[in-house]
């Protein structure tokens, strides 16, 4: 789905943080952690190639990237939990793989 887009990386680091969480890793991959959860956060999707393991994934993409990703996962349907973070210059939006309501800020 494309490079590495740090601008993304670093809001997505700073949304988590101001959401509570311990942000800990470096790159596009990062964990973010608040009291039991352990979201495990990425803002690249490579093609064919979807996280393994873990209860709890969030995938941080910019609009026109969204409806694709969400197809995708949809399409592999993984054994955990995953959202979409949608990042609109200042604004985001989660959308979350159902049953979970959707969240805006």
């Amino acid at each position: 789905m494309g490079p590495v887009n740090t601008r993304l990386v670093e809001q997505a680091r700073s949304i988590f943080a101001e959401l509570g969480y311990t942000v800990e890793g470096d790159g596009p991959e990062f964990r973010a952690e608040r009291e039991w959860k352990v979201v495990h956060v990425r803002t690249v999707l490579e093609e064919g190639r979807l996280p393994e393991g873990g209860d709890f994934h969030c995938f941080v993409a910019e609009p026109e990237s969204a409806d694709d990703l969400e197809a995708e996962l949809r399409r592999v349907d993984p054994d955990y939990e995953w959202a979409i973070m949608v990042v609109d210059g200042e604004e985001y939006e989660v959308e979350r793989a159902p049953p979970g309501p959707t969240v805006s800020a």
